[in-house]
């Protein structure tokens, strides 16, 4: 049966991905980002728009990478990665939650990284905003429970648009993927496919899950 589905930063990277792959099953799509709805998930108040109905699934997409010494990091840093990892999806689950509620078998995904179960130098700020996210994981699953399922995915270094910076030429991502056991970087459609089994109706078993995928970094030794 399809869903319905709300993808918040659906228009590029894995948010992009999983659209297509959503799309393709039949499922209807609703995307809400920046560009698209003119939504900033930043604001005290976003000005989200209005849908009525049932909402099967909500995906919150949007995610920061500012990796910088801990010295370097000014205290706008940290609130610039809570605000959009954290809070954002904190403001975005608060407005829908009355649209979920209103499904018989709705789900939220979200997503954190690696670096909150793997030390990583620089990584400071972001690992601390998607850190929040994990918790919030937990507890909106035990929450929500059972009507309403929770899981989030916590990636490596991903291609995709916000991680362009990190893999500007060859030497880069050579590098990148030497740094994994699997001696690879991660695609969009890697985390796009896993985001799609966590919607369906195959996973409903599954809630209050961080769920890594990361090419083994988190549990791996690299040698």
């Amino acid at each position: 049966m399809s869903k319905r589905i709300l993808i918040v930063g659906g228009n590029t990277g894995i948010g992009e991905k999983l659209n297509e792959l959503l799309l393709a099953e039949g499922n209807e799509t609703i995307l809400m980002s920046r560009s698209q709805g003119g939504v900033d998930i930043q604001d005290d108040e976003p000005n989200f728009p209005e849908i009525e109905g049932p909402i099967d699934a909500l995906v919150y997409c949007p995610g920061s990478i500012n990796l910088k010494p801990f010295r370097g990091l000014k205290i706008a840093d940290f609130q610039h990665d809570l605000n959009i990892n954290y809070l954002g999806a904190v403001k975005t689950i608060k407005n829908f939650l009355p649209n979920l509620k209103e499904s018989p078998n709705a789900s939220i995904t979200l997503f954190s990284t690696v670096a909150v179960q793997k030390g990583m130098h620089f990584h400071s700020s972001i690992a601390g905003a998607k850190g929040a996210v994990e918790g919030l994981t937990r507890a909106l699953a035990a929450e929500l429970a059972p009507k309403i399922r929770v899981n989030c995915i916590a990636p490596s270094l991903t291609n995709t648009p916000l991680a362009e910076k990190l893999l500007r030429n060859e030497k880069q991502r050579e590098g990148a993927e030497q740094r994994h056991p699997l001696k690879s970087i991660g695609e969009a459609s890697d985390i796009a496919h896993m985001t799609q089994f966590l919607l369906s109706d195959k996973a409903q078993w599954i809630s209050g899950q961080i769920i890594g995928i990361d090419g083994g970094m988190s549990s791996l030794s690299n040698g």
